[in-house]
């Protein structure tokens, strides 16, 4: 919306200007004895130049309106590619752990306490995800257009979209308190990336 506001205001800009043009070619075309003059091919020439660049005004500002849209589109796809990469990532890992945990289990001769602690540990990974996606859906219901979470023993990292100049002390605080209501960590355990424009066209 505000793109074509500026679009109809420069347009506009450009309208008045062809409208306080010159006089025109008919108005300026003789002198006072009937002659036609300088200043008179001048008013001419002048009664057409506002029209081209109307029409080149409009035409750069169009291509420049295009150009941004199109710029926004690209980073907005270098967003959805980083975080769509981080979750696959995420999920290679943890199949990557349950495919180890599950064979340790079910290895000839295991003992008793290695298939229970096993079996432990996969419950606790299921557990983490639905608790990663419990918090995503969170996050994104709170204005964050993307996030992902990982969980570890030692913490819980999550990573969100983040402008130039860095999250606000209040989105970092809504990102925190939103953790520390949903799980047993503490805020020390809380890591929060900053994903960036330059970041996420590095991915």
């Amino acid at each position: 919306m505000m793109k074509i506001k500026k679009l109809a205001k420069l347009l506009g800009l450009c309208c008045l200007t062809a409208g306080l043009a010159l006089p025109s070619a008919a108005q300026a075309a003789t002198g006072d004895d009937g002659h036609v003059t300088a200043t008179s091919v001048l008013a001419e020439k002048a009664g057409q130049k506002p029209a081209v660049t109307e029409t080149k005004a409009a035409q750069q500002i169009e291509a420049a309106a295009k150009a941004e849209e199109e710029a926004a589109a690209a980073s907005a796809s270098a967003s959805d590619d980083y975080f769509a990469k981080a979750r696959l990532t995420r999920q290679q890992s943890r199949d990557e752990a349950l495919s180890l945990l599950k064979s340790a289990s079910t290895a000839e001769g295991a003992s008793q306490a290695t298939i229970d602690s096993a079996m432990s540990a996969i419950s606790a990974m299921a557990s983490d995800s639905m608790t990663e996606t419990q918090i995503e859906n969170l996050l994104l219901a709170k204005d964050f257009s993307e996030c992902v979470v990982y969980i570890t023993d030692e913490g819980i990292t999550v990573a969100v979209p983040a402008p130039a100049d860095g999250l606000s002390t209040a989105q970092v605080a809504t990102i925190t308190d939103t953790i520390v209501k949903e799980t047993d960590y503490t805020a020390p355990q809380i890591k929060v990336i900053e994903v960036k424009a330059d970041a996420q066209d590095a991915q």
